[in-house]
């Protein structure tokens, strides 16, 4: 099912995710268990706020993305959706203040809380759960494979194990589990993506996130591209790996993303990654 029908029928609105970025940081890019962050990472690709050179307050860019939601979707509910970096990386004193923005407007009806897998415990857990009774909750794993060697080249900083102790401790609450997922990473074949959608299904998780891997400016990723070391996907090929990818999928799993955005200004390759409506078409 897709994710907005999913949201169409249990809230019987048009209901639309306001992304935000709460000022938090990333174990892996500030030195804690890495340096540098993942080959491909540029925030400023994928998040709004990272854009806009006038940083704003938090409750602004909530009041903010709801006005752009109104009068561009026609939404008439919200889920505020802490996206940038790891929104679980500080102390729960400073988590729950932040995550309290969502009382102050009553049109919210969810939280997403995106993340790293090795970056929740049972307190932080525990708060993220303490919001279920009145909203729908989620957590986003930053996961992208489930083989370790991808990992390793891409410098997650996390093996895979680290993720599936996170599910076995999130599991414990009242959270719904989205996973993020890249396909065409380097050095995987088919088979190796193929056989990270068979594990989802074997956990049977809530949600999952899909993109092509796609080049960003500045990023150790463009340099690996410019010395002809990595090649992204073609569309057709993307779009037929995603294809049986989804096929392999747990059936109740929530369908959240088949693609990725780009700011142009910062897309290197491939110039299709942006072209949601084609993949979007191919699949359903």
């Amino acid at each position: 099912m897709k994710y907005s029908d999913y949201l169409k029928k249990r809230f019987n609105a048009k209901v639309h995710k306001v992304s935000v970025d709460a000022g938090f940081s990333c174990p892996n890019r500030d030195g804690k268990i890495g340096e540098g962050g993942c080959i491909y990472c540029d925030n400023r690709a994928f998040s709004f706020q990272n854009r806009n050179q006038t940083q704003l307050s938090l409750e602004q860019q909530v009041e903010e993305g709801i006005e752009a939601a109104q009068k561009r979707f026609k939404a008439e509910k919200f889920i505020i959706y802490f996206q940038a970096h790891t929104n679980t990386y500080a102390p729960v004193e400073e988590l729950k203040e932040k995550y309290d923005i969502i009382k102050r407007f009553k049109d919210v009806v969810g939280i997403s809380i995106g993340t790293r897998p090795d970056c929740v415990d049972n307190e932080i857990l525990e708060l993220i759960a303490s919001y279920a009774d009145d909203y729908d909750v989620w957590i986003e794993y930053g996961l992208q494979s489930i083989h370790n060697k991808t990992l390793g080249f891409i410098n997650r900083g996390h093996a895979y194990e680290d993720f599936l102790k996170s599910i076995e401790l999130t599991r414990k609450y009242p959270i719904k589990i989205c996973v993020h997922l890249i396909l065409g990473l380097p050095n995987e074949t088919k088979e190796m993506m193929l056989e990270t959608a068979k594990e989802m299904a074997r956990l049977r998780i809530d949600g999952i996130k899909i993109h092509p891997l796609h080049v960003v400016k500045g990023t150790k990723l463009e340099e690996l591209y410019l010395q002809g070391k990595y090649l992204p996907l073609e569309l057709n090929t993307y779009i037929e790996l995603l294809s049986g990818f989804i096929s392999l999928l747990w059936p109740d799993t929530l369908i959240q993303r088949l693609s990725a955005y780009c700011p142009k200004e910062l897309l290197v390759a491939p110039e299709w990654v942006s072209k949601r409506n084609i993949i979007e078409s191919s699949i359903s």
